[in-house]
C-alpha cells in the first residue's frame, strides 16, 4: 500500500506541528500539500483534490468540521482523518457523519495517522479482539460535558444551565486538557 504515491493535504493552524508532519509524510513518499485554515484548504483542494486529508478540529475561524464537509463536497473519495487535543464522543461522531474516517487524539505521528486511515478502509468490527476498557469516572464526565455543550451549539451558559453547574466552573472544566481513560 505503502509503494505507490498518494496525495495528501494536512490542514492545521500549528505551523510547527504542520510542517514536521509534512516532512514525515514527505519522506514515507507522499506528495503533500499544506493548509493553515478552511479557506486555504478547499483552494487546494479545488485545484487538486487529495486522496487523503489530515484535518484539525479547532481551528481560528471554521472548524476542522467544516472542513470535512466542504472536502467531502468537493470529492466524496477523499479519505479524512481528524486530529484534535480535545477529543470528545460528541466530536468524533460529528467528524464521522461529516464523512471522516477516523478520529485521532493529538500528539499523534505520522505511523499514528497512517494506521487510522488503514483501519478506516477496513470493514468494521474486523481486528476487534481486544479487550474492552471502560472510560474513568473523570473521562465519562468529560464526554457528557462535550455532549451537552455540542447540543447547546457551544453556549457554555446554556449547557452549564443544563448541567446545573456554575458557568465558570464548567469553562475551568473545559479549559483543562481531556483525561486520559
Amino acid at each position: 500500500m505503502m509503494s505507490e504515491e498518494r496525495t495528501l493535504l494536512i490542514v492545521d493552524d500549528n505551523e510547527i506541528f504542520r510542517e514536521r508532519l509534512a516532512r514525515a509524510f514527505r519522506d514515507r513518499t507522499f506528495e503533500v500539500r499544506v493548509a493553515d485554515g478552511h479557506a486555504q484548504a478547499i483552494t487546494l483542494a479545488g485545484e487538486e483534490s487529495p486522496e487523503w486529508a489530515v484535518v484539525d478540529m479547532k481551528m481560528p475561524g471554521k472548524s476542522g468540521l467544516e472542513v470535512v464537509r466542504d472536502l467531502k463536497s468537493i470529492d466524496p473519495q477523499t479519505k479524512i482523518v481528524v486530529l484534535t487535543g480535545y477529543g470528545s464522543i460528541a466530536t468524533a461522531i460529528d467528524a464521522v457523519r461529516l464523512g471522516a474516517i477516523n478520529y485521532l487524539q493529538k500528539p499523534a505521528d505520522a505511523d499514528d495517522i497512517i494506521a487510522a486511515f488503514e483501519r478506516g478502509e477496513q470493514p468494521p468490527m474486523s481486528g476487534a479482539d481486544h479487550d474492552y476498557q471502560a472510560p474513568s469516572l473523570a473521562r465519562a464526565e468529560w464526554e457528557h460535558i462535550q455532549r451537552v455543550l455540542a447540543d447547546c451549539g457551544g453556549n457554555i451558559s446554556e449547557a452549564a444551565r443544563r448541567l446545573d453547574i456554575h458557568r465558570r466552573t464548567l469553562q475551568r472544566k473545559l479549559d483543562k486538557y481531556p483525561p486520559r481513560e
